[in-house]
Order: structure tokens, then sequence, then C-alpha cells
């Protein structure tokens, strides 16, 4: 059985700041034993994601009702504000 979660991680251009939270998601993943599988993309790719994703995480502003999947604001990894908040709101839906 295959429990790994697939977590797509979307900015605007897909290299910068997605860059950044890849990083820490995968430092995270890591540190909590947890099996991801890390889609780095724009967020205008995310739709071709959208069927197998258990998570979105971005930097970008997004309409969160607009998937069937959780989105969380992935802006702290950048500003360090309320980082560990947003690393426990992912930890509470990887480990779901």
């Amino acid at each position: 059985m295959n429990d790994k979660k697939v977590v797509l991680v979307a900015c605007g251009t897909g290299i910068a700041t997605s860059t950044v939270v890849n990083n820490a998601l995968e430092e995270l993943a890591k540190a909590n034993g947890l099996q991801l599988e890390i889609i780095q993309c724009k967020m205008m790719e995310v739709p071709a994601y959208a069927d197998r994703a258990d998570l979105l995480i971005t930097t970008t502003v997004v309409d969160k009702d607009k998937y069937n999947f959780p989105v969380i604001n992935g802006r702290t990894f950048l500003t360090g504000i309320g980082l560990d908040k947003t690393k426990e709101e992912i930890l509470a839906e990887l480990q779901k």
C-alpha cells in the first residue's frame, strides 16, 4: 500500500518562492517520517495535477474553494511570521 501523499507546491512562476517552500517541506517530512511526493509547479499548472493531489501549498493568493483538496498559504515560509502554525497545519493535513 502506498501512503505517499502528493503535495503541490506552487507559486506564480514555479521557480523562486516555491523552491523555498519545497526545501522546507522536505525537511518537515523527513523530521516527521512522512513519505511525500512533492510536485513543484506554477499556479496555472495546478489543475493538471488536481486529480492526484492531497494538498496544495502556495505562496500566491488563491481561491481555496476552487479545489477539492486543502490549500495552505505558504507565504509564512518566506516571512517566518507564523511559520510554526503553518507547519502544524501542514502536518495535520498530511497525517490524516
